[in-house]
């Protein structure tokens, strides 16, 4: 029996002693050495540095209960510098979490349970997927949010947790970093404490090479709470009193700056830049282990230690749960509405406050979305909207809403700032703590500015709704810098999200319903100009839909959102013209995958050409079409409508190449 294993009690302590606790840390530090060792791949100093703190965070601080790792009310975790997920992934085995020792040495190997970079919902404990530096402090920034919401709506009774996030010098360098913790000191978000590694290292060498930021006066000027902890990287005591200092915080978020030493306590590589992405040599492991004390052999986890921290874990855990519970069951809150919230859905019937459109009828597509967006508000209380400084450009503004702020920590309208790239990533924090249904909106052009989290979103299953308007060369005199041209064919090429491009006002409409319904992100493509109400939105569901049928069709024109009337309007003078013309609403290629092949056939029967029209690139629509109207080239400055005829988005464009295209079938 290992002597750290020496006189433990199998019964199940209030807290671990001393001795317990610098097991436990030599433990962390030797999987952090072992499992990128043998992966030969993954960063161990991070991991190492920041074992003390992880150990405390889990076992003293955190409120978490491994056998419910989904508790609403739960403590929530993030390791924004995911590249030492060796770090999390050794505190998900201690903890109970159902990793076990052959997950961590499968670490950073096909189909394990412990990729290279945390993903949520693949690993359990795992609560966002990190990796691109930055983008996890920006998702703790969301969490946090979401946090305070659920809190007033549904009472600190039920929803009173903190979010902690620990990042790198690599997070606060990314550009997201700034926008989000300028957000969050605006917000006064009091339940965020985030840990600074200020261990000076990155990749290239030491930090002095790239950056020299006063961190901490950065970070006060956002208004927030900030303690430079300095050496206290391996004092256990010192840590948790940082962490709990920080929590009493109640108006602004917490910055803890801990000056760690990348690789401790490693007798070659402390403080060196090759313990970041380099793993150990067999020879260092081996003398790192005996600076620690424990045995020279892999993945060193006796058993009795790991059972005594498992009880520690789920004694602990289970006492908060039963608490929360009793206070749950004890609670007035409407049972519908917390479960609606938790769901991110509507309630029984929501569907039927849809707003139906005239035939004929002229509204922006931004427009319509608002109009389902109000008309929807109590059926779907998990809605929470607002835009990047655009928010009556974009139909994000809700009626009647308040704005989130630390006044009104209830406000379902979140007024973002002109930071796309946080409010991007925010979002998907927020849809990830769950209860809220998070909906942002920006010009689709800006999508450049937050495409990390669109990927992200879909990587993760996040339930967000990316609201971009002005979608089309129809923006006008702004110019081609305001003019998106590529965007939709980059978003189609996203595994994993919605993309909706809806017609009109109707298709609109269902397309809030759907993206409700869907379990994963979704990107509406929405319109500056007024378009003509000119179908029922039934092609939402299928993803694509024939709205005009003729017998013996020589063509089919196939159109998306402002596009699509232009397509009915040519099929009709088609017809005058001898041309026999079928019309389908094409607004998300995705859907439209995922239907039969006897639907699909039955939407582009084989033998009759298709041409595509749309106001954006071709790419991509070779999928579909035989011949395709687009704009392959950047826009100009003008009055949209002029843009769009310059370029060919015309009726009359249309004709003539439907009528070659079926003259040549």
């Amino acid at each position: 029996m290992s002597r750290w294993c020496s006189g433990y009690s199998r019964t199940v302590p209030s807290s671990l002693t001393p001795e317990q606790d610098s097991a436990a840390i030599s433990l962390i530090r030797g999987l952090a050495m072992d499992a990128p060792l043998y992966a030969k791949s993954g960063h161990q100093g991070t991991a190492m540095a920041l074992a003390p703190l992880a150990h405390v965070l889990y076992s003293r601080v955190m409120r978490h209960d491994p056998a419910e790792p989904h508790w609403s009310d739960r403590d929530r975790f993030i390791l924004s510098n995911g590249h030492a997920s060796i770090l999390q992934y050794s505190m998900l085995f201690l903890n109970g979490y159902g990793l076990e020792l052959d997950d961590i040495r499968q670490f950073r190997q096909w189909g394990s349970a412990t990729p290279g970079h945390p993903e949520v919902g693949h690993t359990a404990g795992v609560e966002v997927t990190t990796g691109p530096l930055g983008q996890g402090f920006a998702n703790a920034v969301g969490m946090a949010i979401a946090e305070r919401i659920m809190a007033d709506r549904f009472g600190a009774d039920v929803q009173n947790h903190h979010t902690f996030v620990l990042a790198g010098d690599g997070c606060f360098m990314e550009g997201v970093s700034h926008e989000a913790a300028s957000l969050a000191g605006h917000l006064g978000l009091g339940g965020l404490v985030c840990v600074y590694d200020n261990n000076h290292i990155t990749i290239d060498g030491n930090t002095n090479l790239s950056y020299n930021d006063d961190v901490a006066g950065r970070f006060r000027a956002y208004n927030w709470h900030v303690e430079d902890l300095g050496e206290i990287a391996d004092d256990c005591d010192a840590l948790e009193a940082a962490l709990r200092r920080a929590m009493a915080v109640n108006d602004r978020p917490s910055l803890l700056i801990l000056r760690s030493h990348i690789g401790s306590p490693s007798p070659d590589l402390t403080d060196n830049h090759e313990a970041h992405g380099n793993p150990f040599t067999p020879e260092q492991v081996s003398r790192t282990k005996a600076v620690m004390g424990i045995p020279d052999e892999p993945f060193w986890a006796p058993a009795e230690l790991v059972a005594l921290y498992r009880g520690h874990a789920a004694s602990r855990g289970a006492a908060a749960r039963s608490a929360w519970q009793e206070r749950f069951d004890a609670s007035s809150l409407s049972r519908i509405e917390w479960d609606a919230c938790w769901a991110a859905g509507g309630v029984t019937g929501w569907t039927d406050s849809l707003p139906v459109f005239a035939q004929g009828e002229s509204i922006a597509t931004r427009q319509a979305i608002q109009k389902a967006f109000d008309a929807t508000l109590v059926g779907v209380p998990a809605l929470v909207a607002g835009a990047a400084d655009l928010t009556g450009n974009t139909g994000t503004k809700l009626a009647g809403q308040v704005a989130q702020s630390l006044a009104t920590p209830g406000g379902r309208q979140v007024y973002y700032g002109i930071r796309e790239h946080a409010m991007g990533s925010a979002m998907v924090g927020m849809a990830l703590h769950g209860g809220v249904l998070p909906a942002g909106g920006t010009f689709f052009v800006f999508l450049d500015y937050m495409r990390p989290a669109v990927r992200l979103a879909a990587l993760s299953g996040a339930k967000v709704l990316f609201v971009f308007t002005h979608d089309s060369v129809g923006v006008g005199e702004d110019g081609p810098t305001h003019q998106p041209v590529e965007h939709v064919a980059t978003l189609r090429a996203i595994p994993d999200l919605q993309v909706i491009r809806p017609a009109d006002a109707n298709e609109t409409a269902h397309a809030w319903r759907v993206a409700v319904e869907h379990h994963g992100p979704t990107a509406l493509v929405l319109s500056r100009q007024a378009l003509p109400v000119c179908t029922d939105g039934s092609a939402v569901e299928a993803g694509a839909a024939t709205l005009r049928t003729v017998d013996g069709a020589q063509v089919i024109l196939v159109g998306t959102g402002s596009e699509l009337h232009l397509c009915l309007a040519a099929a009709e003078q088609l017809g005058t013209n001898g041309v026999r013309a079928n019309v389908v609403s094409m607004p998300s290629w995705d859907r439209f995958e995922t239907q039969t092949d006897n639907y699909r056939s039955s939407v582009f029967p084989a033998g009759i050409p298709v041409l595509s029209v749309e106001a954006a690139t071709t790419f991509g629509w070779a999928r579909y079409a035989d011949d395709c109207i687009g704009i392959d080239r950047f826009g100009a400055s003008a009055p949209g409508a002029l843009v769009l005829d310059e370029l060919g988005i015309n009726v009359e464009h249309i004709i003539a190449r439907a009528t070659a295209l079926a003259l040549t079938a």
